[in-house]
């Protein structure tokens, strides 16, 4: 397929693919099925999952409830990650399995930064 503008998008795939693990992450921190230990991941938002072109390899932005303490939960989840990959496993029937990697969103501090901007022009 050949795609004419410079900025390449997301297939149709990669996007259920993301939703559906974006989904399943939520069900796991919810029900703490994961046990990871000294995180209490029912605080925990999983806002955006990204996919590879090849779907080996997953992006989840996660947020912590109040969003402190983000990095740290972060470097937490990456610590444990084989947990929650072992718990996502037991949830997705799928060819191979992604490596997920988190990061922590930026996204809600950017909006609120925007906001203030905004309110303080008027």
């Amino acid at each position: 397929m050949i795609r004419h503008n410079n900025r390449v998008g997301f297939s149709q795939r990669q996007l259920r693919v993301g939703e559906l693990i974006k989904q399943s992450l939520g069900q796991i921190f919810l029900k703490d099925e994961a046990k990871v230990p000294i995180l209490e991941t029912k605080n925990i938002t999983v806002t955006e999952v990204r996919m590879s072109p090849d779907l080996r390899n997953a992006r989840a932005y996660v947020i912590p409830l109040g969003g402190k303490d983000s990095e740290k939960i972060v470097s937490i989840l990456t610590k444990f990650s084989y947990l929650i990959r072992k718990a996502l496993s037991k949830k997705l029937d799928m060819k191979f399995l992604p490596r997920v990697s988190f990061v922590s969103d930026k996204s809600f501090d950017y909006a609120e930064k925007i906001e203030r901007l905004i309110l303080k022009n008027k």
